[in-house]
């Protein structure tokens, strides 16, 4: 063991990566299935985009804040112990969130869980139905159901041709009651309405059209006593929905603030605790291999957490919605961490920095047009990505997809990155550092195109691949790029600017935006208009980066081989020098 334990590299690369793991496996128990767990809780997608959006805002604002705390006041390993702590019991509020529907079936199959309705109250279930015109039918003949009707899920989102109309209705907040006309007596029926909602898009927007009365041959209701008391009681069932609805609401919007304010800074704390402890003792090369352990770990994860759920899901939670092994199992995975992080390497002595590098690196991405055209190409990333994150897998869920299928799908991605960070830098020298920020923007505009077009349980697979490129070598450019144009001392200020403020804020806006969008026009809408703006980005971006000014700096490497061909009488002595040898290697944009 070495003398000095705070200097032991060994040791600290080891417990670096151990932790990386371990975080990476508590990440993927709850991150990737946020969503579907809150649809499960019967919130509509403009409800769950606002929840995502105000996470994604949190984490881009309050984390950079509570690092710049912890730095100042040496107070960084009190912060990762408390950070691991309490998102140990923030997350397990989550499970306490009532949600609208508290019967579930556990034996695997989609069988229907109808709610009981007070007296008086006749409730048809049957949704996939819609009359025939008048002149399609025979004079006095009784109405057949259309085929081919979609029906509208639980979410708002209408459902593929042919599927069961059978749904849990004690929390279906898009759907209006109705009424089956031509018949003596009419009973409620659930309609969907997943476009042109008025009021609150998505929540719960119930609409009594018509009760259960009997109707006389001109088509009459007669106001009796009961009539009144039955549809007294129905306008009391909705407005106990609406008030669910809220509440449900409301526990998760607080309880997620609470879990994120508590877990953001975990991070960025951990990044600039492990940077600085390795740049004392200038071995911050080794830092950078770090990401590949996270990666690694998260993969892992979410394959493991998704076999889980499907077999201890129904044993630990009887009553309502799926996905609780999720939070337990995130609880869990986060005690392990905080044993690992009482040995996680943080430097003892602080090293007296400038304390506007910040400012600097935000003054400097104002003063240049490349990096502008960067940080609004990064926001437009993360916007994008948030559509892919939010509601993709509930997209796959309507096409059948278990969440095995889904865990598996985010580990392809995540592998495919990983096989191909050993071609960084040939794939950065040969395409340049713009070619392969648009290659990246081509990759994923693609992907969005191809998602909306899904036809099966597992034709999501294929096309996880070139998260590779739409992922990893995206970002493998911006940060290229960020180094080619950052000057001394704001590298660091300014990949943590892009990677926290201009893709969170991206994505924040993605996910309130995209919840309402996908709400009226349909998931396939809103991964085709993503798609669309993407490519008029792309073309934008290669047609006005090339015409940006560029400034002359001066190249040391030149200047170093032009005094050593001065001094040396061979060519040779000339070719031998390191810093040309590294000059010429030295990807160009």
């Amino acid at each position: 063991m070495s003398a000095n334990p705070q200097w032991d590299i060994s040791r600290a690369l080891w417990v670096a990566r151990l932790f990386h793991l371990v975080c990476g496996v508590r990440d993927a128990c709850v991150t990737p299935f946020l969503t579907l767990y809150l649809r499960q809780l019967g919130l509509a997608a403009p409800w769950v985009g606002i929840l995502m959006g105000t996470k994604h805002l949190i984490a881009t604002f309050w984390a950079p804040f509570c690092a710049f705390l912890a730095k100042s006041y040496q107070k960084r390993r009190v912060l990762l112990i408390g950070s691991l702590l309490g998102s140990v019991g923030a997350s397990l509020l989550m499970v306490l969130v009532p949600p609208l529907d508290r019967d579930r079936p556990c034996n695997g199959s989609h069988s229907v869980t109808v709610t009981v309705l007070p007296p008086g109250v006749a409730l048809t279930v049957n949704v996939t139905s819609t009359p025939e015109p008048a002149s399609n039918r025979p004079a006095g003949g009784p109405r057949r159901p259309a085929e081919g009707t979609g029906v509208a899920g639980a979410d708002g989102f209408r459902g593929r041709p042919g599927e069961s109309g059978r749904e849990s209705v004690s929390h279906l907040p898009g759907y209006s009651l109705g009424s089956v006309h031509g018949a003596r007596t009419t009973s409620g029926v659930l309609h969907p309405t997943s476009s042109g909602v008025t009021g609150t898009p998505g929540a719960a927007a119930f609409s009594v059209v018509s009760t259960a009365v009997p109707l006389h041959a001109g088509g009459t209701a007669l106001a009796s006593p009961a009539n009144q008391s039955a549809a007294k009681g129905n306008a009391q069932a909705l407005d106990l929905s609406l008030e669910g609805l809220r509440w449900t609401f409301l526990l998760s919007l607080g309880s997620l603030v609470f879990w994120e304010l508590l877990s953001a800074p975990l991070e960025q704390v951990a990044d600039d605790s492990l940077y600085e402890y390795l740049d004392f003792v200038d071995a911050t090369d080794r830092y950078r291999s770090l990401w590949l352990w996270r990666l690694l770990g998260t993969s892992v994860g979410v394959c493991g957490i998704a076999a889980l759920v499907g077999k201890l899901d129904c044993l630990l939670v009887t009553k309502g919605p799926r996905g609780v092994v999720h939070f337990y199992g995130y609880a869990l995975v986060s005690t392990v961490a905080l044993l690992v992080s009482t040995a996680f390497p943080v430097p003892l002595c602080r090293r007296r920095e400038p304390s506007y590098r910040t400012g600097k690196a935000l003054s400097l991405v104002g003063s240049d047009a490349r990096l502008i055209l960067l940080a609004l190409t990064v926001l437009l990333i993360g916007a994008a990505t948030s559509a892919v994150q939010n509601f993709l897998f509930w997209h796959m869920k309507d096409h059948g997809s278990s969440e095995l299928v889904m865990g598996f799908s985010v580990a392809l991605g995540l592998l495919g990155e990983i096989l191909l960070h050993p071609f960084k830098t040939p794939l950065l020298r040969k395409l340049s550092k713009v070619g392969t920020v648009g290659l990246g923007l081509g990759c994923l505009a693609g992907q969005l195109l191809y998602y909306s077009f899904l036809w099966s349980w597992w034709s999501v697979l294929p096309v996880q691949i070139f998260s590779a490129i739409s992922h990893g070598a995206l970002w493998w450019a911006v940060g290229a790029s960020i180094e080619d144009l950052a000057t001394p001392g704001t590298e660091r200020p300014l990949h943590a600017m892009f990677r926290g403020h201009f893709y969170g804020g991206g994505a924040s806006l993605g996910s309130f935006v995209g919840g309402f969008v996908g709400m009226r026009f349909g998931l396939a809408v809103l991964y085709q208009a993503c798609c669309v703006v993407l490519w008029l980005w792309l073309a934008l971006f290669l047609s006005i980066r090339p015409r940006l000014p560029r400034e002359r700096k001066i190249n040391y490497s030149k200047l170093l081989a032009v005094e050593a061909s001065d001094t040396s009488d061979s060519e040779q002595g000339t070719e031998r020098d390191w810093l040309v040898k590294a000059m010429r290697d030295e990807p160009s944009d």
